[in-house]
């Protein structure tokens, strides 16, 4: 076991559990903080994820009622037990996406500030780089991972000819460099894998992958345990036993899979094209829409797995900057395991007015809060130092356009958890003034993650009353 000290009660921040095939690293323990001040030392850091909703809101049953005492909407309904924990934003638009049709320029675009290039080949352009690389290339070397990227649907091919795109737009908000996204990686047990297990140089598979990776690293955790008090012991216990929890999540997920999500590149390569000829064959109008509509897994499991991954990372330092997309830009996702919805999400978004098409998307809407609520109590839950997980966070929720139908990128629906460790006053609604750049609340967020930052976007300063 590496860096643990001679005195029981001073252990590196740095301290990893070790084994064959796996490394992993430990939670904020007390044990930890006497170091904290230390200038090598590592004190309780803030990190920051960034979570994308496609397809916008039902644009009047999004804004809360009032500032200081706010009334939750119908659709933010769900976050009603961390309400002290989230600061509700309205006003704000990224001036870069008002070009361009449709929602790839308000995707590709939302954490850039930027406007895209429009093209219908490979050579994709954002013209920026998005706010979370920003942070990572700045906070990112003091931690296994700078950034983890994560989502739920595959990237997106071919041409959008409704609008001329191509739909490799679709799938990115994260861009390491103007012609470089970082695409989502959307298998729970590579994302788990990435944060737990070592890797041999070529990456390829070991024999010790077959083990969980608590048995691998339990020399060391017995070692580490009896070094530790009371209270850090019990801290322990639950970081683990979190971990081997999300480790049988994921392997019930894989059996009923029975390995369908990790085929060989060719065999699924193989299939999409088989599921083009019978889309070509049906005479479907969207292609998409159709696989998306197909029986899937428990897509809320399958969500929530990825968010208790990403507070795992957060959790352990093995990352403190994370994006996530629920979906791609133009998601046909079918959500009819919800009551009362029947369809694809991106077609009810087009809702045209219609009363019943509104219902159904208010529905998909409160689903995807309700999403961002399970994680927020999860971190809520979460003790570390003086505060919790979510204390010493930020967590952004929120869509490129406000409503579907429209394609208003204007007055975009955002929310931000957490309060980076005091430095953000949440528990409010803040009323910004009509037009007020989204990438000034970018620029608030990462100076208080700890990234310096010139202009930005359409922003030259930070968002004032955060």
């Amino acid at each position: 076991m590496a860096n643990i000290q001679s005195n029981q009660w001073q252990i590196s921040r740095r301290t990893m559990l070790r084994g064959a095939g796996a490394t992993m690293a430990l939670p904020f323990l007390e044990a930890m903080q006497p170091l904290a001040a230390a200038p090598a030392g590592g004190s309780v850091p803030v990190r920051m994820a960034c979570l994308f909703m496609p397809n916008g809101v039902r644009s009047d049953k999004w804004t809360p009622e009032g500032g200081n005492n706010m009334k939750l909407s119908p659709i933010l309904k769900p976050l009603e037990a961390v309400k002290d924990d989230i600061l509700v934003l309205s006003g704000l638009s990224n001036k870069g996406s008002f070009t361009g049709d449709g929602h790839y320029v308000k995707t590709s675009g939302w954490l850039t500030g930027t406007t895209i290039t429009k093209t219908t080949g490979s050579d994709i352009n954002c013209n920026g780089i998005s706010m979370d690389q920003v942070a990572a290339a700045q906070i990112g070397q003091d931690t296994k991972l700078p950034s983890m990227e994560l989502g739920c649907e595959p990237t997106a091919g071919g041409v959008d000819t409704n609008v001329n795109y191509t739909r490799l737009y679709a799938s990115h908000i994260a861009w390491k460099k103007p012609t470089v996204p970082l695409p989502c990686e959307i298998n729970p047990r590579i994302a788990f894998d990435r944060l737990f297990r070592s890797r041999s140089r070529q990456g390829s598979r070991q024999a010790a992958d077959d083990k969980s990776v608590l048995d691998l690293v339990s020399s060391d955790a017995k070692r580490l345990q009896g070094k530790l008090g009371k209270a850090d012991q019990q801290k322990l216990d639950e970081y683990l036993e979190s971990i081997r929890e999300v480790e049988r999540r994921i392997e019930h997920e894989a059996n009923q899979l029975g390995g369908g999500e990790n085929l060989p590149p060719e065999i699924l390569a193989n299939m999409d094209a088989l599921d083009k000829r019978i889309s070509k064959a049906m005479g479907k109008a969207s292609r998409e829409e159709e696989l998306n509509s197909r029986p899937r897994l428990d897509h809320t499991e399958h969500v929530r797995l990825m968010m208790d991954i990403m507070v795992l990372g957060f959790w352990s330092d093995s990352t403190r900057v994370s994006t996530f997309m629920f979906g791609n830009a133009v998601s046909g996702r079918n959500f009819s395991f919800l009551e009362g919805v029947d369809g694809s999400h991106h077609s009810i978004s087009h809702h045209t007015g219609n009363q019943k098409q509104l219902d159904q998307y208010q529905r998909i809407n409160t689903w995807h809060v309700a999403q961002y609520a399970y994680m927020l109590e999860r971190m809520k839950e979460i003790k570390e130092g003086a505060g919790t997980l979510l204390d010493h966070s930020m967590v952004l929720f929120g869509s490129g356009i406000r409503d579907g139908n429209s394609h208003n990128p204007r007055n975009v629906p955002i929310v931000l958890a957490g309060n980076a460790k005091g430095q953000i006053r949440t528990g409010r609604h803040l009323e910004c003034g009509a037009g007020t750049p989204l990438c000034s609340l970018y620029k608030g967020m990462l100076k208080r993650v700890g990234a310096k930052v010139g202009p930005f976007g359409d922003a030259t300063a930070e968002l004032r009353n955060l």
